[in-house]
């Protein structure tokens, strides 16, 4: 490639959001219209937060429908993206020493393909999901993003999937829109100030950001991707919020791009 692929963070949502026409499934497309077609996709995805690094390493990963109490049409909907072997083992390369173990029992988890199925409706890109784990502080997720920065220069879209604020104790699941909580508003202003001067040491530490951080992120598996994404700036690259919004109250549908 002549220009490295742009990375992308996606606040995902409710899944919900993949049965949906809304401004955020329509920031999705736009998203999959404008940056280069890859030539595969790594995802890094909230709803994979084990007890180690995995990667899938199948030829065809199954969709997974990984949340309960929706209604029946969400369970039926399939995303049979092929998956990448060849991508799988370069990522365990670029991580080495890290242990990777080349999953073949996952999938597509909803973090990723509720996400997908908007942004590259056929199908018809490889994709592969590797693991966050859970065991490691936010610190070694920024690096292990770094380790995978050349994936840039050779067509991989990077795509980290969670969301920006994420507490669902506190999200109305009624279908009445509400108002975004306070604290909501202000952690996500301080992140985009943050994200916009390049200040990545407060988005690693982010416990140290006081108590909106600790209302926003009071568990670290949505907010990790972010981390997978950032550290995959250079130089140059232009940071922008492709899409906007706070679901429920208290759930940041923020989009972050890079590049």
């Amino acid at each position: 490639m002549t220009k490295p692929m742009p990375a992308v963070f996606i606040g995902h949502g409710n899944p919900m959001n993949t049965l949906q026409d809304n401004a955020y499934t329509r920031g999705w497309a736009a998203i999959g219209k404008e940056v280069p077609r890859p030539n595969a996709i790594l995802s890094v995805s909230a709803h994979w937060y084990i007890s180690g690094t995995s990667v899938t390493a199948m030829a065809a990963p199954r969709t997974i429908h990984d949340f309960g109490g929706f209604p029946p049409e969400l369970y039926r909907i399939d995303y049979p993206a092929p998956g990448d072997p060849a991508l799988a083992a370069r990522v365990r390369d670029l991580l080495a020493p890290i242990s990777v173990k080349p999953d073949e029992g996952w999938g597509l988890d909803h973090g990723t393909w509720t996400v997908l199925r908007h942004m590259f409706p056929l199908a018809d890109i490889p994709v592969v999901q590797l693991s966050i784990d859970e065991r490691q502080p936010a610190e070694y997720h920024f690096e292990v993003g770094k380790r995978l920065a050349p994936l840039r220069d050779e067509g991989i879209l990077i795509v980290g999937s969670g969301n920006l604020v994420h507490n669902l104790q506190a999200y109305a699941w009624g279908r009445h829109a509400v108002e975004p909580f306070e604290w909501a508003v202000r952690f996500e202003v301080k992140a985009r100030e943050l994200l916009l001067a390049g200040n990545d040491g407060p988005l690693i530490a982010y416990e140290t950001l006081g108590r909106d951080a600790a209302l926003s992120i009071p568990t670290p598996d949505h907010y990790l991707p972010l981390l997978y994404v950032i550290a995959l700036r250079r130089g140059g690259d232009l940071i922008r919020f492709p899409v906007e919004g706070v679901e429920g109250g208290s759930m940041s549908m923020l989009a972050v791009r890079i590049g």
